[in-house]
C-alpha cells in the first residue's frame, strides 16, 4: 500500500524554503506532537494567580506532569514532576481501570489533581494511593499506605479533610492530625458505599457517589447493592491469555442496582437515610448541597427517563419537597447545570422544555422567576455566575451549531446574550472564581488547540500556549497538503437542516471520478461536523491525499441541535439515521467529481452500528463498509442508555427487533469488514461474534479484524496505526482503480 504522496510546496502557509511532506499513518498515530503542545485539565489556582495544566513528558508523552503559567511572572514552568511523587510501573485496581475507561482518561503519572482551598497544596491520587503536595516545600506527603486501593479522593470544602473510597467504604482523614475515620462499614461484595454504579458512570457521567456539605459537617453518599443485577461471564481475550470476569451488567430490561441515599455526620458517624419514595426502580442522577449547608438537592429520575424531579431534603428536619419537575414524551437529557446562588434565595436550572436547552432562574421555593436565555439554539453549560454584577457566563451555540462560544447574559434582567469569543474557532473555557478572567482553549479544523488568557469581555491578555503553526511546529511540514473542508446543509425529510462537512483534494482532476469514504457516528449525544481540531481529522486528510473524498453528515438524532432534532429516533433506532445518510449520498451523487459506484462508509461504536445498518438496508447507496466495535443487538446493551431511546423491551419489543441489525443482514451485497476489541467492556465482543455467526449461517462473506486486549477505544499507537492501515487497505482493495 502506498503510504506517501508527492507533495507540492506552497508559500501561502509556510516559507518557500520549507519542504512540504505528505502524511503517513505511522506519523499520525505514533506521534502526538503533531498537535503541538496540548495542555489538558486546565484550572485556575484558588487565588487566581496561576493557571495549571497537565502536559505529557517529552520522553514519554503518555506520562503527565503538572505545569503552571504564573500570571505574575508571566512564565510557563514545571510545577510538579510526577516522578518526584512516584516513579516506576503504576498499578491500578480493576475498579479504577474501569472508572478511567469510562472517564476516557488514558495515561500515567499525574492524571488528576485537586487544589487545597488556600492554594498552598495539591492532592494527587497516584498508583492507588493519595499524596498531599506542599508547594512551598516542594515536598509530597503520602496520606495513605495500605494494601487496598484508594479512589475518588477529594479535599473538603474548607480544606480540613481529605475523603476517599477504600474497599467499597467511605473514609475521611484530618489533614492536621492525620487521624482517619471510617464513615461506612458494610461495604463488601455487592455493597458499595460512596461509589457510582456502572450506568451512573457510563451513561449519566456521574463519576462519584458522595458529596460534602459546605460546612464540612456532613457527607451525602450513595449505598448501592448490586445483587439484583444478574452476573454475566465476560471474556477478555488477550494475546497470551483469556481472562474471565463475573460482571454484574444491567442488560436492558433487566434489574438495576438497588440504590439508597444517606447523609452521614462526621462527628457522630450517624447515618440518616433519605426517603426516595416507594418506587425503587429509579435512578439517582445527581446530588448537590445548597449553600445553607443543611439542604441536600438530588435529582430523581424514573426508569423510563421521562420524568425528572429536583428534590430538596432538609438534613435537620428530615423533610423534603419537590422543587421542580421536568417531563417529556420521549426522554430527558441529564445535565450538570444546577447552580445555587450565594444569596441563598435563588438557583439557576437548565431545561429543554421549549425544545432547546436554556437557562431558567428560580427561587429556592421552586417558583420560576424568569427564563434567562431563549431561541432556536442551545446552551451547553454554565461556566460561572457573577452575582455582584448580575451576570451569568455560559457556553452555547447561539451563532452557529458548528462552534462553541462563551457568552454572558444578565441574570435578573432581560438581555440579549453577548458573545465573548472570536468566531471561526471552537472554544472551551474555564472562568476564574473572581470572574475577571477566563482560560480560552480554542481550535479550528486545521489549527490544533491554542490556549490564551482573556479578560471577562473577551479581550486578549496573554498566550498560555500559542501552538503557532510556524516553522518549528511538527505539523508545519504537512500544512501545504492539508485541505480546508467545505461545510454545508441538507434538508431531512421533515424539513430540518442537517450539517455536513466535505474533504476533497485541492486540485481535482478534470473529468475524474473519486471514491468517497463516508465517516459516520450518527448516534445521540455526539456531533461530528464542527469547526474544531480533532486528531482524527489527520486521518481524513491522509485519505484525501490517497485520492478519496471524505464526507461527514450529522443526521437527526445527533446532539447540540435541540430536542426536535434528536427525538425522531425515539422507539426505533437505525431508521431515520439511515434515511438521512442516504440523503447525504444523494447529495454526493450530484457532484460531478464523485463516483456513485464507489461510495463506502466507516464508523465506530454507534457509527459501527450505522455502517452495518446502511450496508444491510441501503446497499444501492453504500458499496463497501467498515464497522468498528458495533452494537448489533440492543438487548445486549445497558438499561439507562438503551431504554432512554427504545423504551423498555416489554413495551417496545417490535422496536428492539427492528433496531437490531439481524433482520436486515441478508441485504448485504457489498464488501464488509468488522473490527472489534476483544476486551471491550462497553460494547461487548459478543455483539460482533453474534453477527459473525449469522453472516456465516447465511453463507455471506465478510472480513474481520480483532484486537486482543483492546477495550472499546482501542487505545495505543501500535493498535491505532494497524487499525487505520487495515481500514485504508480495505477501501483501497475495493475502490482503487
Amino acid at each position: 500500500m502506498n503510504k506517501r504522496l508527492i507533495a507540492l510546496a506552497s508559500a501561502s502557509l509556510i516559507s518557500t524554503s520549507a519542504l512540504a511532506q505528505p502524511l503517513s499513518l505511522e506519523r499520525i498515530f505514533s506521534d502526538p506532537s503533531l498537535a503541538g503542545k496540548a495542555p489538558v485539565k486546565l484550572k485556575f489556582s484558588p487565588d487566581g494567580s496561576r493557571v495549571t495544566y497537565l502536559q505529557g513528558k517529552k520522553e514519554d508523552y503518555n506520562r503527565y506532569d503538572l505545569w503552571e503559567y504564573n500570571l505574575k511572572d508571566k512564565t510557563n514552568r514545571l510545577l510538579v514532576d510526577s516522578n518526584s511523587i512516584f516513579s516506576g510501573p503504576e498499578t491500578l485496581s480493576d475498579e479504577e481501570k474501569a472508572r478511567r475507561e469510562r472517564m476516557r482518561v488514558f495515561g500515567k503519572g499525574i492524571m488528576e489533581y485537586i487544589w487545597s482551598k488556600d492554594g498552598k497544596a495539591l492532592l494527587f491520587p497516584l498508583n492507588g494511593d493519595i499524596y498531599y503536595y506542599d508547594l512551598a516545600k516542594q515536598q509530597s506527603r503520602k496520606l495513605t499506605d495500605t494494601p487496598e486501593f484508594e479512589t475518588d479522593a477529594k479535599i473538603s470544602p474548607k480544606g480540613n479533610f481529605v475523603s476517599y473510597i477504600r474497599a467499597q467504604n467511605l473514609y475521611v482523614q484530618n489533614l492536621t492530625t492525620g487521624k482517619e475515620v471510617q464513615l461506612t462499614t458494610d461495604g463488601a461484595d455487592t455493597i458499595k458505599n460512596g461509589m457510582a454504579e456502572f450506568v451512573a458512570q457510563e451513561e449519566m457521567s456521574r463519576m462519584t457517589g458522595y458529596w460534602w456539605s459546605g460546612d464540612e459537617a456532613k457527607i451525602a453518599f450513595t449505598r448501592i447493592d448490586e445483587s439484583p443485577v444478574a452476573e454475566a461471564i465476560r471474556n477478555e481475550i488477550y494475546a497470551d491469555e483469556v481472562k474471565l470476569f463475573n460482571q454484574r451488567y444491567p442488560f436492558t430490561g433487566t434489574n438495576n442496582v438497588d440504590i439508597q441515599l444517606g447523609v452521614v455526620s462526621l462527628n457522630s458517624q450517624q447515618i440518616d437515610w433519605v426517603d426516595m419514595g416507594e418506587d425503587k426502580d429509579i435512578y439517582l442522577a445527581r446530588a448537590k448541597w445548597l449553600n445553607d449547608d443543611k439542604t441536600l438537592s438530588y435529582q430523581w429520575q424514573n426508569r423510563s427517563q421521562q420524568r425528572l424531579e429536583l428534590r430538596f431534603y432538609n438534613s435537620e428536619s428530615k423533610k423534603q419537597k419537590v422543587a421542580l419537575t421536568e417531563t417529556s414524551d420521549t426522554w430527558i437529557n441529564l445535565h450538570f447545570d444546577l447552580r445555587f446562588l450565594n444569596d441563598k434565595k435563588h438557583f439557576v436550572w437548565a431545561s429543554e422544555r421549549d425544545g432547546f436547552k436554556h437557562l431558567y432562574l428560580y427561587k429556592v421555593d421552586g417558583t420560576l422567576v424568569r427564563q434567562i436565555t431563549q431561541g432556536d439554539w442551545i446552551v451547553e453549560s454554565i461556566k460561572s455566575i457573577d452575582e455582584k454584577n448580575g451576570l451569568i457566563y455560559f457556553s452555547g451555540r447561539a451563532d452557529t451549531p458548528l462552534e462553541s462560544h462563551l457568552y454572558s447574559a444578565k441574570l435578573f434582567e432581560k438581555s440579549k446574550p453577548r458573545r465573548l469569543t472570536d468566531t471561526g474557532k471552537f472554544h472551551s473555557v474555564v472562568m476564574a472564581k473572581d470572574n475577571k478572567t477566563f482560560i480560552d482553549r480554542s481550535s479550528s479544523v486545521n489549527q490544533p488547540a491554542q490556549v490564551s488568557l482573556r479578560d471577562n469581555l473577551g479581550n486578549f491578555i496573554t498566550w498560555l500556549e500559542p501552538n503557532r503553526l510556524d516553522n518549528n511546529h511538527p505539523l508545519t511540514p504537512y500544512l501545504n497538503d492539508l485541505v480546508e473542508p467545505e461545510y454545508g446543509t441538507l434538508k431531512a425529510d421533515d424539513g430540518q437542516q442537517m450539517h455536513y462537512r466535505l474533504f476533497k483534494p485541492k486540485a481535482l482532476e478534470a473529468g475524474k471520478k473519486y471514491p468517497v469514504m463516508v465517516n459516520v457516528y450518527g448516534g445521540p449525544h455526539a456531533q461530528r461536523v464542527t469547526n474544531s481540531w480533532r486528531s482524527k481529522n489527520l486521518y481524513f486528510q491522509y485519505m484525501v491525499q490517497q485520492g478519496y473524498i471524505v464526507f461527514q453528515l450529522d443526521n437527526r438524532g445527533s446532539y447540540n441541535r435541540g430536542k426536535k432534532f434528536e427525538d425522531p429516533i425515539y422507539k426505533h433506532l437505525g431508521e431515520v439515521e439511515v434515511q438521512d445518510q442516504i440523503k447525504g449520498v444523494e447529495f454526493l451523487r450530484t457532484l460531478d467529481f464523485v463516483d456513485p459506484e464507489r461510495i463506502g462508509i466507516y464508523g465506530h461504536s454507534y457509527g459501527g452500528y450505522m455502517a452495518l445498518m446502511t450496508m444491510f438496508k441501503a446497499g444501492d447507496y453504500f458499496k463497501a463498509g467498515v464497522s468498528g466495535a458495533p452494537v448489533t443487538d440492543w438487548a445486549l446493551y445497558d438499561t439507562h442508555y438503551t431504554e432512554r431511546y427504545l423504551g423498555h423491551p416489554q413495551t417496545n419489543a417490535k422496536g428492539y427487533e427492528q433496531s437490531a441489525v439481524f433482520p436486515y443482514a441478508e441485504g448485504l451485497s457489498g464488501p464488509l469488514m468488522i473490527y472489534h476489541g476483544m476486551a471491550d467492556d462497553n460494547v461487548l465482543f459478543t455483539h460482533a461474534t453474534k453477527l459473525f455467526k449469522q453472516l456465516q449461517d447465511n453463507a455471506q462473506q465478510f472480513e474481520m479484524m480483532t484486537y486482543p486486549g483492546s477495550k472499546h477505544s482501542l487505545r495505543g499507537k501500535k493498535v491505532q496505526t494497524h487499525l487505520h492501515q487495515t481500514i485504508t487497505d480495505f477501501f483501497n482493495r475495493h475502490f482503487k482503480q
